[in-house]
């Protein structure tokens, strides 16, 4: 994490995720029988619901970086509030009757091709891709110098929109509190879900407030209130370490991430040559050639330039 995240690029990132999704059972969405609704009523829109298990299905689709954005009070109210806008928007396109127009049915003809195969190559590659522990060592210990890193310290912290909010939270910190329980309940930073933890960072990767009074506690310290243009923080030092390789298990996962692309097309290259095998395929060449290039149709070609001799 190279910055504290703020409330404002959350919400844009969390918005633009769950307006697009894909909701299922409004009652105003132009299909004929509507899906039976699973968990609670969260909110009433013009007849329509939206539910808890509406709710669970649109943060279980949700990329993995805006998951635990959500998890926090404020994640939750905006990202419902998103739903909400994005039912009156299908209430209203099916008024008008935009649901019905042919180009609406000729895109999700296409979409439902593209989700089928999709779905296919994701459990084809996921079930044959794999990435010993010997690979993944081999290559940690053939590229260590990628893993080095200056003194690092790690921290935890709670950060909310008032000093008086900070203030209080820190009082009851001070009390006996638990840190991590105070920043899953009151932090609005995508954090909150893992206790308030940014994980190991060095110089630089902090606005300066931040860093300024992370540096300057012990291990198990839990700072003052800090003010930065992200709002208010009550940091925590949870690990100071020394320059060096980082540790095998910790970058492990980073190393996976990074071979898995190439195994995933090794996988993919074989079900194409499989797939093509026993498959009688006719290419019409003189009808791809006639596509490609159309625009140039009956233009003759440039003539060849005289080469230029060297000067010597």
């Amino acid at each position: 994490m190279k910055a504290i995240n703020t409330a404002k690029v959350f919400t844009a990132a969390l918005c633009a995720a769950s307006l697009f999704g894909c909701q299922n059972g409004s009652k105003t969405s132009g299909s004929q029988s509507e899906p039976k609704k699973e968990g609670q009523v969260l909110a009433e829109v013009n007849g329509g619901t939206i539910t808890t298990g509406d709710f669970n299905r649109e943060l279980k689709n949700l990329p993995e970086y805006l998951k635990a954005m959500a998890e926090t009070p404020q994640g939750r109210k905006e990202m419902l509030d998103t739903m909400v806008i994005r039912e009156l928007i299908l209430q209203q396109a099916a008024k008008d009757g935009i649901d019905k127009s042919p180009e609406i049915e000729e895109k999700l003809k296409d979409l439902k091709k593209r989700l089928i195969v999709e779905a296919f190559l994701k459990k084809k590659v996921e079930a044959d891709t794999q990435v010993s522990d010997a690979d993944l060592k081999k290559f940690y210990e053939q590229n260590k110098d990628k893993f080095k890193t200056g003194d690092q310290i790690r921290a935890s912290h709670i950060l909310v929109k008032t000093e008086k909010e900070a203030k209080d939270i820190l009082a009851q910190i001070k009390a006996g509190g638990n840190f991590e329980a105070l920043a899953k309940k009151y932090s609005v930073d995508s954090s909150a879900a893992k206790g308030g933890d940014l994980g190991w960072f060095g110089k630089g990767n902090m606005v300066p407030a931040f860093e300024k009074a992370a540096l300057g506690l012990k291990e198990g310290q839990v700072s003052d209130v800090v003010k930065s243009d992200f709002g208010y923080h009550i940091i925590k030092l949870t690990g100071k370490r020394a320059a060096g390789v980082r540790p095998f298990e910790e970058v492990k996962e980073q190393i996976k991430a990074a071979l898995m692309p190439s195994k995933q097309q090794e996988i993919f290259q074989k079900i194409k040559e499989e797939l093509k095998k026993d498959a009688k395929i006719t290419v019409k060449e003189d009808v791809l050639n006639s596509l490609v290039g159309a625009k140039d149709e009956g233009k003759p070609a440039e003539p060849a330039q005289p080469a230029v001799p060297e000067k010597k």
